[in-house]
């Protein structure tokens, strides 16, 4: 299997950067964090959003889940960014340090409003919390998400409900350090997909990698 490093994620944690120099050391798609819960918007995501336009790069937008009603967080992440057809679209389903975290139902609601109102089931970002959640039962309505497994290490290990992953943030560039730092960039999370670059464009072009 073909696996193609050219994927970073970003948010304002990453602070002011020149998203040419991701371009130049080979990334071909950025996914950067849009929304949080029912009001919070990254501040630096209409920067990047342009300069990536301006770049050519492939660009995807996640929502960060919390335990705010799901079907508005889907609303207010989709009018946040206004998604183009060949925009991706992703629910980060992770453990929130800050205040209250999404539950199961919640991400059923939202990814389902995701689907209904797009047409296209929304790609599944979660590691550890994930699996807690599901334990040994796989999710009806979750499984039908694309998954982006949050696994920092040498091998991904799957939640129930996927017989693969198509995304893999293997390192935040702290965990397990970068072996090509990304100069102005780094660390950063990267992400490998599960096939060829040239399948990676294409997929991305439809508004899904699935």
């Amino acid at each position: 299997m073909a696996y193609t490093n050219a994927v970073i994620d970003i948010s304002h944690h990453n602070g002011t950067i020149d998203l040419n120099n991701a371009k130049q050391a080979g990334i071909v798609g950025i996914i950067h964090k849009a929304t949080q819960g029912s009001s919070y918007s990254d501040p630096t995501y209409q920067n990047h959003f342009q300069q990536a336009q301006t770049l050519g790069l492939l660009w995807g937008a996640y929502h960060f889940g919390n335990g705010d009603d799901g079907i508005s967080q889907a609303d207010f992440f989709l009018n946040t960014v206004a998604p183009a057809a060949n925009t991706i679209l992703v629910l980060d389903f992770e453990s929130n340090n800050g205040g209250s975290t999404m539950s199961l139902q919640e991400a059923r609601d939202f990814v389902t409003h995701i689907q209904s109102v797009t047409g296209i089931w929304p790609g599944l970002y979660g590691g550890s919390y994930l699996k807690e959640q599901l334990g040994t039962r796989a999710d009806p309505i979750l499984q039908n998400c694309w998954l982006w497994l949050a696994q920092y290490g040498p091998t991904p290990v799957l939640p129930p409900g996927w017989t693969n992953w198509t995304v893999w943030q293997y390192t935040d560039g702290h965990v397990v350090t970068d072996p090509s730092p990304i100069p102005g960039i780094s660390p950063c999370d990267r992400d490998f997909f599960i096939d060829t670059q040239s399948v990676l464009q294409a997929k991305w072009m439809t508004g899904t990698l699935a």
